[in-house]
């Protein structure tokens, strides 16, 4: 089946919302943060770790399971799911994200993208229908139409004719999507601009796709007054009964600024690529477990009700990561991912009470980012 979105609550006082996204593999409230698999895995953890911190939806990449292990295999073995044997609902990105790094301006024409893989220098050129056909062979719950991911610093006339060729994409790749138990997203850009904002969403719409997400808003160089405009420039030309996806988010600020403003579902690689160079997110901001003062520090990273706080001290997992051991890295996963899940299990709560602004004012009178 296609994916559904039930509206459960309106806050009052603000544009966030709590609803369930009915899926192939299981119904889940939202607000959600999705773990990021890039490779048919979320760096360090086993499908049972991820039950184990209440995470619904992952995503994976198609542009790195395009070339290891490519869509065929994973298409022999049943699909995403049988290859990871992961039973949640899958999202699978575009690939453009990682396309449009590679790529130069003059390699970017109407027809797709040439770039070079990043593994062996191999000339590759990956269109809308391309993107959509190896999503299909990976059979995710959810994919994502391909689009152009422009860089923040993009000029208006830039982005106004990158807009116009990701509503093109858009509609080529909705024409060959064929999977019939897999949603497809639109997927609306437009830089900091209303206007173009304005027009993305409304021409994106058009085309009926199962949901929406706002792109472009986390590239390098961007602002998060940039951010936050792109969505409030967004939202009132979503419609109200399909979800909402804000791509590459995962600050804990930025994710309430966008419950708030009326985003449901959100991504990032953030917090295991923190855990790997040994930082945390706490209650009172992010720190970083290799400085010295958590040397004897017996206590847990944070008032946290994930498997790494229960089991195991700021000491020992400084211990780990000084080492170079790999278990380090597990440890603080499970808990930065723990905390931005419990974080919106958090705003589900606050959106009910129909309190999102005070629990907004509450959060941050702890939150210093970058304590440490």
């Amino acid at each position: 089946m296609k994916i559904k979105y039930e509206l459960l609550k309106q806050e009052k006082h603000t544009k966030a919302r709590n609803g369930i996204l009915h899926t192939n593999h299981g119904d889940f409230e939202t607000p959600i943060f999705m773990p990021v698999g890039t490779q048919a895995t979320v760096k360090t953890l086993s499908p049972e770790e991820l039950k184990g911190i209440n995470s619904a939806v992952i995503l994976s990449n198609t542009y790195h399971l395009w070339l290891r292990p490519g869509e065929d295999i994973v298409n022999k073995a049943g699909g995403l799911h049988q290859f990871m044997n992961y039973d949640g609902p899958i999202l699978t990105d575009s690939g453009g994200f990682q396309v449009f790094s590679l790529a130069n301006k003059k390699d970017i024409s109407e027809e797709g993208v040439v770039f070079k893989s990043h593994i062996n220098g191999e000339k590759l050129f990956l269109t809308p229908e391309k993107s959509i056909a190896i999503q299909n062979k990976l059979d995710s719950d959810i994919a994502m139409s391909f689009d152009e991911c422009p860089p923040a610093s993009a000029s208006y006339d830039y982005l106004k004719n990158s807009v116009e060729r990701t509503i093109r994409w858009a509609k080529r790749g909705k024409d060959v999507h064929n999977n019939i138990n897999q949603s497809l997203f639109g997927i609306v850009q437009g830089g900091a601009y209303e206007d173009l904002r304005k027009y993305s969403a409304i021409e994106t719409t058009k085309l009926d796709f199962d949901g929406y997400s706002i792109g472009g808003v986390a590239n390098d160089g961007e602002s998060k007054d940039d951010m936050y405009k792109a969505i409030d420039y967004s939202i009132p030309y979503l419609p109200e009964d399909k979800p909402r996806y804000l791509m590459g988010v995962g600050e804990p600020i930025d994710i309430i600024e966008g419950v708030i403003r009326g985003i449901d579902m959100f991504d990032c690689v953030l917090p295991t690529r923190l855990a790997r160079h040994g930082n945390a997110f706490t209650r009172h901001g992010k720190i970083n477990i290799k400085n010295a003062k958590y040397k004897e520090d017996f206590t847990p990273i944070d008032d946290c009700d994930c498997y790494s706080c229960k089991h195991y001290t700021k000491a020992y997992i400084r211990h780990l990561i000084i080492a170079n051991e790999s278990f380090g890295a597990r440890l603080l996963s499970i808990h930065n991912l723990r905390f931005l899940i419990r974080l919106t299990e958090e705003l589900r709560l606050a959106i009910k009470d129909d309190r999102i602004l005070e629990y907004k004012e509450e959060f941050l009178k702890n939150y210093e980012k970058d304590r440490d």
